[in-house]
């Protein structure tokens, strides 16, 4: 049930013929009454239309929403005033058939950068999609946003009475920077919207940054955050018990949403796990995390279950943090194979074996250490396998 599993939301899922597939490709998501919302959105200068005007309703309404329109297919990016007009067209027929307010619904989309919106179908699937939503129908939200992706992403947690639920897509194009990946969580616990825009920053901003597939920063990143205030009672604000679980709820929620993002990037054969430790800063640890993650080197070596620690250590001399190159430490699982900033001359006696057989599994784990600074971060990862560029080879054709 995922987005459904709190209280108060229904959700659906159909095939309007968007999609070449034939799949799921428009869904709905809604609070049984207007509630307070929060959205993380690109920082990509080029932005699609529902992400501006995602944020635009937000802004206007103080974080009150009913809930949102996806669509998969096209992202609706690049599509100049039209883009505009299809976004408000869509949302604006979906309110009517809701009863409710078009300002206060949300839109996203996802697929082709430039394709406009196939519109009719949209609008002619919109009459099923509102007439099948329903508690149950937070998987068939969650499939009908997926684009590449092979599997549905969905979690939930509970933090005593209070509920939290949350489904996300994306396997390409993945390099958030929030200031083609959505992800959508709710909870029915009865929260402001102030303080869920900073629930929001504090426990899913930080997990969803860490995420790199390609380094590709898109243009229609978004995280939309629903409270629906079902579960009843006092308000759960910072400070109380209540709001530590919910932090605490919220962060399972995104770490799990973020691994599933993770292990299904597309032609990905492995998981990369990068820590980062000793920096003179958090945002030097994130720098030099986000680095290796990133480098075609690290992720093709990955592939080939090559550790060639030499990559590893490029990456982070050029990351742009602040490092001393001789007090690097570098970790492939269990074993070093930098130390001082110097490959020790072992490994190479050994052709690295006990590294190669510490990449050997689906999840490849790299500790680094700078010095003994404060500064720690974690950036997640995937290697670059040839079926990565098989399926971004024939993307659009």
């Amino acid at each position: 049930m995922s987005v459904t599993f709190p209280r108060g939301f229904r959700a659906a899922g159909v095939a309007a013929g968007m999609k070449p597939s034939g799949r799921r490709d428009l869904g709905l998501l809604v609070a049984d009454r207007p509630c307070a919302a929060a959205g993380l959105f690109t920082t990509n200068r080029v932005q699609a239309a529902p992400v501006r005007l995602s944020r635009a309703r937000l802004a206007a309404t103080g974080g009150r929403a009913v809930g949102v329109l996806v669509n998969s297919g096209q992202a609706n990016a690049a599509t100049g005033p039209r883009g505009e007009r299809d976004a408000r067209t869509a949302t604006a027929r979906a309110a009517e058939l809701l009863g409710a307010d078009p300002d206060q619904l949300l839109a996203c989309s996802t697929g082709v950068i430039g394709e406009p919106l196939h519109l009719d179908l949209l609008l002619a699937a919109l009459p099923d999609l509102v007439a099948s939503l329903s508690e149950g129908g937070g998987s068939a939200f969650a499939r009908a946003i997926m684009t590449t992706d092979t599997l549905s992403k969905e979690a939930r947690a509970e933090a005593g009475r209070i509920r939290v639920g949350g489904c996300a897509k994306g396997v390409g194009m993945i390099s958030p920077d929030l200031a083609t990946m959505l992800a959508f969580l709710t909870t029915d616990a009865p929260v402001a919207p102030e303080h869920l825009r900073a629930l929001a920053r504090a426990t899913l901003e930080p997990r969803f940054e860490a995420l790199t597939v390609d380094g590709c920063r898109s243009t229609n990143d978004t995280v939309l955050v629903f409270a629906s205030g079902a579960a009843g009672g006092e308000p759960v604000e910072p400070g109380t018990p209540a709001w530590s679980a919910l932090e605490g709820a919220f962060v399972r929620v995104g770490s799990s949403l973020v691994a599933q993002l993770a292990a299904d990037a597309e032609g990905a054969t492995r998981v990369l796990l990068i820590d980062v430790e000793g920096a003179r800063s958090a945002e030097d640890a994130r720098r030099a995390a986000k680095a290796v993650a990133d480098s075609p080197l690290v992720k093709t070596a990955a592939f080939g279950g090559d550790p060639n620690p030499g990559r590893i250590v490029q990456a982070v001399g050029a990351s742009g943090a602040e490092v001393d190159p001789e007090r690097i430490d570098v970790w492939i699982g269990p074993v070093q194979v930098v130390a001082g900033g110097v490959i020790p001359p072992t490994y190479f006696e050994t052709k690295g074996e006990a590294a190669r057989e510490a990449m050997a599994g689906p999840e490849v784990r790299i500790r680094v250490s700078l010095g003994d600074g404060p500064g720690r971060s974690r950036a997640l990862g995937c290697d670059l396998s040839y079926g990565y560029v098989r399926i971004n080879g024939e993307y659009t054709t």
